[in-house]
């Protein structure tokens, strides 16, 4: 490969920061839902040219939607539950005495992965725990809690 000249440098570094500037304007644009023309001409400076301004404007307008729907889905996000069963089991049979009879919860979470991690199939894994009844009251404890807080807030 050929090496630069200084010219070609120059121009280059400058095509770099144009580059740079225009996908910092688009990612403001789209993170901050702007949709009115009038407020991406906001973002410009006083004394940019008035015909660029409006080019890049009426560019950025027509691609929004589409470079939104395509920064949601490249989003990475916790894995889902799918789906829920539990059931109550007592051991009957032990090393120890003490732990007979003693009635457990087994709960079994299905989970699905991020589909963007995972590709086009996502994969289900199920996890199960056994959960004591005292384990069992503290959860049920900490959700209670949990949906208090999600209730205050969806109030407001």
């Amino acid at each position: 490969m050929a090496a630069l000249r200084d010219g070609e440098f120059a121009a280059l570094q400058s095509l770099l920061k144009l580059v740079s500037a225009l996908h910092n304007l688009t990612r403001h644009v789209v993170y901050h839902g702007l949709t009115r023309a009038e407020d991406i001409l906001s973002l410009f400076p006083e004394d940019f040219h008035q015909n660029l301004k409006n080019l890049l404007t009426k560019i950025i307008l027509e691609n929004i939607s589409a470079w939104r729907n395509e920064a949601q889905a490249s989003q990475i996000s916790l894995p889902r539950l799918v789906d829920m069963d539990w059931r109550v089991d007592i051991k009957t049979s032990s090393d120890s005495i003490s732990r007979m009879a003693v009635p457990t919860c087994l709960l079994q979470l299905k989970i699905q992965e991020d589909v963007a991690l995972c590709g086009n199939s996502p994969v289900v894994s199920a996890l199960t725990v056994e959960l004591s009844k005292e384990t069992l009251d503290t959860m049920l404890e900490g959700l209670g809690r949990i949906r208090d807080q999600l209730s205050a807030v969806a109030s407001k």
